[in-house]
Parts: C-alpha cells; structure tokens; sequence
C-alpha cells in the first residue's frame, strides 16, 4: 500500500471543471498580471476571514516581509520569533536588517513558550515587535499575546501560513479571569488579530494553489494602503514611486485557482479534523503509549501536518518508507542553530525544548481524503516498529 504525505492529484482530480473552467478563463482574458481575479479571491478571502483587507503577494514568505516593512520594522530593530519553525518566519526579519530574536516553544504546542516571552520582554525593552508562528494548525494563545503586545508595546505580525481556518476565542473586553469572560469571547480566525496576518498558498498547504502565492490580512486602512503600494515596486500611481517596494503580485491564474478552492475549505478542514480523530483513536488503542507521543485534538486545530514524536524517529521514518508510507521532518535543525544566524551568538543548549524536538517529531500522511482504514494501517506499521 503507498501512502503520500497528500494527494494533490486527487484533489485536482475532483473539482477538475471547476478548476480547468477558471483557468481557461484567465487565459483567455489576456490579463495575467493584476487580473479582476485576484481582487476577486481578495473579497471573497475578507469575506471569509472577517477581515477588512486582504493583499495578495508572491508568497507567504514575502507576505511576512512586507509586513514587517509597512510596519516600519528596519535596521537593528529585535523581533521575537520562534526558534522552531519555517525558515521564512526568520529571514524575512534579517532580510529587513533586524534581528531574530529566537524564543523556545512549549513542548505540548510546539508554539512560542509565552512564559520566556514574558521574561524576554521584562528585561529587553528594546523589543519592537513579535511574530507568533500557529505551527502545524495549531492556534497560539492569542489572548495571552495579545495582552503581552499591549503591555510591551508590540507589533505583532501573525504567521498564519499553516493555519488558514484555524478558529481562536478572542476575549474583546476583559481579562480572562473575570467571571463574565465567557459572554465576551468572540471566535476570529488565525490571522486576524495581530497588525498584519501571513498566509502562505504553497501547493501542500490547506489552502494550496498551483505554485507560489501569499496574502496579507489587517484591518488597519493604512497599513492596507501601503502594502498594496508595496507589492508593485511602491508605485502609486504606477511610475511614481514614493518608497522602493517589491515586485510581490499574487499572480492572476494562481488567485482564480485558489477562489475555487477557497469553496470547498471548510469541508477539507473538517476532513483533517476527523483524520486527526481516527489517528488519535487508533493510537490509544495501540499500546504504544510513552513510547510514541501524538497530537491533541486541541480547539482550532486545522491539521496543516499530524505531528508525532519518537525516540527512534529516523529508523521509524525508514520502517515507513520500506512499508510505502510516506512521513516528513519538521524541522531537523531549529533556526538558533541555523549557520546563517551563526552571527547573533546562540548556542546548542540555549533552547532545549526545541532543540529536543527536532530530534523526534516526525509528520504522518494528513490527506483529507485518507481513510479511516488506511490509518489503521500507518498505526499499525508504527505499533510493529515499535513493538519489535
């Protein structure tokens, strides 16, 4: 039985009309660049987000750069970020000539560990910004952060690139503590909270187009207005140019797939929660429990990746690949580590939870469309390995 980490044809396969439809449109229409289609998928994405703007760009990656632009973070400016995530998340942040600072994670999320956020912040008031990364689906605790932000003075650029869907419980008016809080939560999405949010449409993404693609979200008119002067090379009107920007369009092909997709987001969503589901279930009847540790079905999880850890990740990765089953690492190396930030003086030991991490987490198939039969399987070869 082979197994991928997701079936893209398939996926393809069952809206092809729709899909061949919108694309035929587009080239039919001569209007590659800047096509009536991406503001199209634009509105329908503030529409389904709840959102007042949505800017389209090249990728997720430059949706985080021209956030931390427009949000005027520069040259020796500190910014935390987590040190165990997409690479993106950090260089887009050097890239503008600030500094990463790298904070661990809280082993169970595998999100920003907000107790040395709060710590980093009591001692460094030089810190102008944050970018909370919601890892894997899963949502950071976004009220805790935001009312670090407000404390600290903060930016905060959402890194929702693996989290398109993911719910949060906001509370709008009071501190969680207080006895009416639960009147006053209102559900948002990821990305939606922070000054900026980042998504990312790379193909495997939940959201995935044919090729790159990216957009920013905010509800800040402003900051909406520069970055979409940004993303055409920071002309308004064109050939006039008052900042130097970016050549970072959200391509008009790309943006009339992903409109169609975006149609069927919801039924994918719920698709990866019950994957999620069957995997849980079938490990907890494994007997593999202590040696192997999966995900919790946590409110707001949209299951980008169906993360486990094992002591022996590298020999069960091998297992699986000879059984046909596909898996993935993410990450191996976390971003302190990295030798490109070599220069800003971190050291192995300095982030333990993470470091911890990336010598066990390993990604299992999360295609919606995985059957409750084929998970029984990947658990299965999973119980064999470790039962040996």
């Amino acid at each position: 039985m082979k197994i991928p980490m997701l079936d893209l044809i398939s996926q393809y396969n069952s809206i092809k009309q729709d899909i061949d439809k919108a694309i035929t449109d587009v080239l039919n229409s001569g209007a590659y660049i800047m096509g009536y289609q991406v503001r199209q998928f634009e509105e329908h994405m503030e529409e389904f987000l709840g959102v007042k703007h949505a800017i389209g760009v090249a990728s997720g990656s430059d949706a985080l750069l021209l956030s931390l632009h427009a949000l005027g973070i520069g040259m020796g400016d500190k910014v935390i970020v987590p040190t165990f995530t997409f690479f993106a998340t950090a260089s887009a942040v050097t890239r503008m000539g600030a500094i990463p600072i790298f904070v661990d994670i809280d082993p169970e999320t595998y999100n920003l560990d907000l107790d040395q956020v709060r710590d980093l912040l009591k001692h460094d008031k030089d810190i102008e910004a944050i970018i909370p990364v919601h890892l894997f689906g899963l949502p950071v605790d976004m009220n805790r952060l935001m009312e670090l932000a407000k404390e600290y003075d903060l930016r905060v650029i959402e890194d929702a690139c693996q989290a398109i869907n993911a719910n949060i419980e906001i509370n709008t008016e009071m501190s969680v503590d207080h006895p009416d809080h639960k009147e006053l939560m209102s559900v948002k999405k990821a990305g939606t909270i922070g000054n900026t949010g980042c998504f990312s449409f790379f193909p495997s993404k939940n959201l995935g187009g044919f090729g790159d693609g990216g957009m920013i979200v905010t509800n800040d008119d402003q900051l909406a207005e520069k970055l979409r002067i940004l993303r055409v090379h920071g002309s308004q009107p064109k050939y006039h140019h008052s900042v130097v920007g970016y050549n970072s369009r959200l391509d008009t092909i790309q943006a009339a797939i992903l409109d169609v997709k975006l149609n069927y987001l919801n039924e994918w969503t719920d698709k990866r929660r019950n994957v999620a589901t069957h995997y849980n279930g079938a490990f907890q009847t494994s007997g593999v429990e202590g040696k192997v540790k999966w995900p919790q079905l946590s409110p707001g999880h949209v299951f980008h990746q169906y993360v486990i850890e094992s002591d022996s990740r590298d020999q069960l990765a091998e297992h699986l690949k000879a059984k046909g089953i596909a898996s993935s690492i993410y990450y191996p190396i976390p971003l302190h580590l990295q030798q490109c930030f070599a220069k800003f003086g971190y050291k192995s030991g300095q982030q333990p939870n993470a470091e911890k991490a990336c010598k066990k987490v390993l990604a299992l198939p999360i295609d919606p469309e995985l059957t409750e039969s084929e998970v029984e399987y990947i658990v299965r070869i999973i119980k064999d390995f470790i039962n040996k």
